[in-house]
C-alpha cells in the first residue's frame, strides 16, 4: 500500500512559480507522476520520475517550464513550475505505480488527494 500527500498549490499570476511536493509512504511502485485535471477536462499526465533511475518525462505543454525531481531520503517528489500560464490552472495530483505507459492514468494504483493550482492573467 502506498499513501501520497501533495502540498504546495496556490494562486499565482501568470509568469509566476510554484513548487509542488508529494510525500510518499509505503512500497510497491516504480515511479511517481504528476497529473492535472482542469474543470470539465480529462485528467492528463504532466511529468514522471522513475525512482531507481531518476529518468524523467514531460508532457509537451510543460517542457522547459516544469521540472520534476526527487529526494529519496525524504520520500518526496517535487514539481517545480515556472513561467506559469492560465492554462496551467488545474487540480494537480501525484500518482504512483509500476509504470510502463506513463501517460496512461490506469497504470497508477495510488493517488493523492490533489492540490489546487490557479494562475491568473
Amino acid at each position: 500500500q502506498v499513501h501520497l500527500v501533495e502540498s504546495g498549490g496556490g494562486s499565482v499570476q501568470a509568469g509566476g512559480s510554484l513548487r509542488l511536493s508529494c510525500v510518499a509512504s509505503g512500497n510497491g511502485y516504480s515511479a511517481i507522476a504528476w497529473f492535472r485535471q482542469a474543470a470539465g477536462k480529462e485528467r492528463e499526465a504532466v511529468s514522471i520520475i522513475y525512482s531507481s533511475t531518476a529518468l524523467t518525462y514531460y508532457a509537451d505543454s510543460v517542457k522547459g517550464r516544469f521540472t520534476i525531481s526527487q529526494d529519496s531520503a525524504k520520500n518526496t517528489v517535487y514539481l517545480q513550475m515556472n513561467n506559469l500560464k492560465p492554462e496551467d490552472t488545474a487540480m494537480y495530483y501525484c500518482a504512483a505505480g509500476v509504470v510502463r505507459r506513463w501517460l496512461d492514468r490506469y497504470e497508477y494504483n495510488y493517488w493523492g488527494q490533489g492540490t489546487q493550482v490557479t494562475v491568473s492573467s
